[in-house]
């Protein structure tokens, strides 16, 4: 009887590892960070690899565009672009939001940092960021009000990956309105 109970668990388990399903992602500190490209608000392309080598990465996800917290990092961030240049740094944001959503949100925040869409969620899992359904708000844009629709809706987790493409800083507890200064801390603390 032990026999036959052996055979039936050792044929369950590779039936439930091959359900497609792939492993969570969980990135640390020293890890090499996953490439990516995505569309951004003027719907060009993005690709991460462009930086390699070349300057450091803040890469920040959050939940929606046009929502509280959110705008409220956006501006943080668009507010200190000048900073994170002189640390040798760009600033993406990403989000759940498709093109269309990236573009009335940076024009009516004046938004100085790419704003990059992650309509499926690609992207943060390959960074292992939690995320859920989508959603949708409506907000006025140009005096019209507007159904800014999103695929997913992801956590709000910041990353800075450095010119070698590795994971540098993470961060899972983000603090909207203080992401950025904590971000810039770690970076001019990186300098010295």
């Amino acid at each position: 009887m032990k026999q036959i109970i052996i055979a039936a668990a050792i044929v369950v388990i590779p039936a439930f590892m091959s359900s497609g399903e792939p492993a969570k992602v969980e990135l640390g500190v020293g890890d090499k960070a996953p490439l990516f490209q995505a569309r951004d608000d003027a719907d060009k392309d993005f690709d991460s690899r462009v930086y390699l080598g070349k300057q450091n990465l803040v890469v920040y996800f959050y939940p929606a565009a046009m929502t509280g917290g959110c705008t409220a990092q956006a501006c943080s961030y668009s507010a200190g672009k000048k900073q994170f240049q002189d640390l040798d740094t760009i600033v993406v944001a990403l989000s759940g939001d498709p093109v269309q959503n990236l573009a009335w949100f940076k024009q009516a925040h004046d938004l100085k940092i790419p704003l990059l869409a992650d309509p499926d969620g690609s992207i943060a899992k390959a960074f292992g960021v939690p995320f859920g359904r989508g959603g949708e708000i409506v907000r006025k844009v140009a005096g019209k009000d507007e159904k800014l629709v999103r695929g997913v809706t992801t956590a709000r987790w910041t990353f800075v990956i450095d010119k070698k493409g590795k994971i540098a800083y993470k961060n899972t507890s983000v603090q909207a309105g203080k992401d950025s200064k904590e971000v810039l801390a770690f970076l001019e603390k990186q300098k010295r």
